[in-house]
């Protein structure tokens, strides 16, 4: 069986990771919480589903019908050259999960920006997550979210590894963003995910997603994290990779933060002289101390001025905006009064206080628009697919292995 190693699990991409959550106080008459979906009682799960949810930074999977997946492991694999054939040719190469700490540059992202560029990879990920499941349980079937950026090709490869390789007695694939809309417990809203590779907006009536106003931005986490990497390791003869990762990745979980005017934040902490907010120094693992700049602690406001930090498109308010406003103007209320926010990005301290700022100020009414966020929202797609998993109006489509040879 394939082994995560203790690095592995410690370095867990450039992004603010999942299983961190940051507490933060929001605003109790603008941001609410959706109601809890029921829970499934042990005598209506006839059969156990693995529900694996494959985003960009992290692989989240669990039987259905619980509250948490049981495994959240990094979506990273590393090739390392075999001792018998230590060549540099691909057949000579070994593949393993998580980084090995004796090649540490040989590491990779399978899935990239929402998109699978590695199958060999995802296959691998996929092979470790069924081996630990099936432990328990061995004929299990398997549902799997999938990137609204899918092509159809990626749905038939999906089939192929699954039933073909992995040997699953019958599959389901779920859309991501329909998954978080459930997990809210609602069927009409905007879904507002951002995440490590990309930053999504997709409105819903009843359930069913309203083309064409789904909009993806391409900056996410990572960019965040690459930001950071990049100010804080300007200078020749940085750390290696693995330690600007982890330096990054903790600075990302306990320092950074959105303002709610970037112009006044600014000048409060360029007013602070060096050294006079503890809260600004950050202690490097190898023992040396550092000072963050303003922008550096204020980094997520990447999401609501990305010019600032010469990125391309709208902000993510504006995304929502235009995502709402391309919807038949009966539902835009509606739609307005239900907007979902999910995904590791949105744990952010202040973060869907200036999501519901920027909307009701420059958009829309406050008696109309709400920020719905759950406790859970960074597992919001998981959550969602572990109900539907249940869900008998959800029994056609599925596919069994004798469906899938008989195409």
């Amino acid at each position: 069986m394939r082994k995560l190693s203790r690095i592995a699990v410690r370095c867990l991409a450039h992004s603010l990771p999942y299983v961190a959550l940051v507490r933060r106080t929001p605003l109790r008459s603008q941001v609410k919480t959706p109601p809890a979906c029921s829970s499934i009682s042990a005598s209506a799960m006839t059969t156990a589903t693995i529900v694996i949810d494959h985003g960009s930074a992290y692989v989240k999977a669990g039987f259905s019908g619980w509250n948490d997946p049981q495994l959240v492991v990094p979506s990273i694999v590393n090739y390392s050259p075999c001792r018998e054939n230590p060549g540099p040719s691909y057949a000579r190469r070994r593949l393993g999960l998580g980084i090995d700490l004796f090649h540490p540059d040989t590491f990779s992202y399978p899935v990239q920006r929402g998109r699978i560029l590695n199958w060999e990879g995802v296959e691998c990920l996929w092979s470790f997550i069924l081996e630990k499941h099936r432990q328990r349980h061995e004929d299990c079937s398997v549902l799997v979210t999938e990137s609204p950026l899918r092509e159809p090709a990626d749905r038939k490869k999906t089939l192929e590894v699954m039933f073909e390789s992995l040997y699953v007695p019958s599959l389901l694939l779920a859309d991501q963003l329909e998954m978080s809309l459930y997990a809210s417990g609602l069927l009409t809203g905007v879904v507002v995910d951002s995440g490590h590779g990309l930053t999504r907006v997709q409105p819903f009536h009843l359930g069913r997603p309203l083309q064409p106003s789904c909009k993806a931005l391409e900056f996410a986490g990572q960019d965040l994290a690459a930001y950071l990497c990049k100010s804080l390791f300007m200078e020749e003869g940085s750390p290696n990779r693995l330690f600007r990762m982890d330096t990054v990745n903790t600075i990302q979980m306990s320092k950074c933060y959105v303002p709610q005017n970037l112009g006044e934040a600014l000048d409060v902490r360029q007013s602070l002289r060096n050294g006079s907010d503890e809260s600004n120094t950050f202690r490097l693992p190898d023992g040396t101390s550092v000072e963050l700049t303003p922008m550096q602690r204020l980094a997520p406001e990447m999401f609501f001025s990305p010019q600032v930090f010469d990125m391309q498109g709208p902000s993510l308010s504006q995304a929502v905006v235009d995502s709402v406003k391309a919807c038949e103007a009966p539902l835009q209320p509606l739609l307005t009064s239900h907007v979902m926010a999910c995904g590791g990005n949105t744990l952010y301290p202040g973060f869907t206080k200036r999501l519901y700022k920027e909307l009701v100020t420059d958009h829309f009414s406050g008696a109309n628009a709400t920020v719905w966020v759950g406790s859970k929202r960074n597992f919001s797609v998981w959550l969602g697919a572990s109900v539907v998993a249940h869900l008998s109006s959800y029994k056609s489509e599925w596919m069994t292995k004798e469906e899938y040879d008989e195409r």
